[in-house]
């Protein structure tokens, strides 16, 4: 399930958004398709929610008479090649399933249909989904996504490690966190926790520049982080690897190696989502007998992350109504909770999420994986997207990463690395 919620690397826009841009005026938004047929692409989705979808489709044909779903899972590392493709060639699917920081580069280019123009769906309807979520998939005024299915960061924890530096609660800041992996590798030789430093993998070292309170770019689209905050946390990164509390490893290996950690015992605690409980209960049995979730790791600010999968139209579609009230059907309230337990994620509707955090509070199932999801779900009240969606956002984290490893290893001085992590993002955006 790591791979529903990965922060991947989308690049070379230039000449594709140039000629995707092109071809959308030129052919004035239509594509050719035949019947009444609505094509669905997911990513990565099958085999093993097949039975899910393949009701839901049933369901959907069955109220609407004529329509018919063909639905296409392509494969995660296949979307970005495929989907621009499509775009180009004026052949796109009517629905598709994309995450918002891919999304916005097409969005910004004109090719989805932008949902806050439409009549297809009311205002009352979008008041349905989670406003911070529903705004996740805005850019530049263009509404492109109906929010989906979400994922919050949580911390797994092993208790018998902990117990064993004489720790009692799993650490919720990053300043604990610095006093927890302390203790932990002077009492067990074990580190804390692994975070990537590799500058085409997770966000999450990015993310958490804006949780210690760095704003990471002006309204001009200028750095921001150059900044006593910015200092801040660039020296809390460094100071964790010099001193030897993080494994070396964080600056070649990417978060799948988190995991293969914490599995295997090397590490006291994972960020991770709810939905990866079910892989370390499979493969690292013992490991999940002795592990707890707690609320996600965060700064002095308490911001939390929120990462959002959407449904889009894209604006070549010949059935716009068709294609809305398909997305509208897979995202509404019943069908997200439905999902949501199904694949151990959370839904984005308003009333889906207040059942959902009900449900699971009421519930006599006190397993590790119900607690990991009771954990996640509460925390989507405070949850935002904390970078948001535009242009060169891989660029500005690849910038950050590399300037900090090479101040981790000590060939720039902390503020040498925030200098020129700055002027190269500056230079870029000139």
């Amino acid at each position: 399930m790591d791979k529903l919620m990965d922060w991947s690397k989308w690049t070379l826009w230039g000449l594709l958004g140039l000629i995707i841009s092109f071809l959308i005026s030129c052919n004035g938004g239509q594509a050719p398709t035949t019947g009444q047929e609505l094509e669905f692409w997911t990513m990565q989705l099958q085999p093993k929610f097949t039975p899910y979808f393949t009701e839901l489709i049933e369901e959907f044909e069955q109220k609407h008479e004529g329509v018919k779903i063909n639905w296409v899972d392509v494969p995660w590392s296949a979307m970005e090649s495929k989907i621009l493709t499509a775009v180009s060639a004026n052949t796109s699917p009517d629905v598709v399933n994309l995450n918002p920081n891919f999304a916005s580069k097409l969005a910004s280019r004109n090719a989805w249909l932008n949902l806050g123009e439409t009549d297809y769906i009311s205002s009352e309807e979008k008041e349905t989904y989670l406003t911070n979520i529903w705004e996740a998939g805005t850019v530049n005024n263009i509404s492109f996504g109906f929010p989906w299915y979400l994922t919050t960061q949580i911390t797994i924890y092993n208790q018998e490690l902990l117990k064993q530096a004489g720790i009692e609660t799993a650490p919720t800041t990053f300043i604990e966190l610095r006093e927890v992996a302390a203790k932990l590798k002077e009492k067990t030789g074990k580190y804390a926790m692994f975070f990537t430093f590799a500058p085409g993998d997770s966000g999450e070292v990015l993310e958490s520049l804006v949780q210690m309170g760095v704003n990471l770019i002006d309204g001009e689209g200028k750095a921001a982080f150059n900044s006593p905050e910015g200092l801040e946390a660039f020296r809390y990164w460094v100071d964790l690897y010099q001193q030897e509390l993080l494994p070396p490893e964080v600056l070649t290996q990417g978060h799948r190696h988190a995991i293969d950690l914490y599995q295997s015992g090397e590490i006291a605690l994972l960020s991770t989502g709810a939905e990866s409980f079910p892989v370390i209960i499979k493969n690292a049995p013992s490991i999940a007998e002795v592990s707890a979730a707690s609320p996600q790791i965060t700064g002095e600010t308490g911001k939390r992350n929120v990462a959002v999968m959407n449904l889009v139209i894209p604006k070549s579609t010949k059935k716009p109504k068709e294609a809305i009230e398909f997305a509208k059907f897979v995202t509404n309230t019943e069908n997200q909770l439905k999902f949501a337990k199904e694949a151990s994620v959370l839904p984005s509707t308003i009333k889906a999420v207040e059942t959902y955090i009900n449900e699971q509070e009421n519930s006599t199932d006190k397993t590790p994986l119900s607690q990991a999801i009771a954990v996640s779900a509460k925390q989507l009240k405070d949850a935002q997207v904390l970078v948001p969606p535009q242009d060169n956002i891989n660029q500005l984290q690849k910038i950050i990463y590399e300037n900090l490893q090479a101040a981790m290893l000590e060939q720039k001085t902390v503020e040498q690395a925030l200098e020129d992590a700055a002027d190269a993002w500056n230079s870029l955006n000139n």
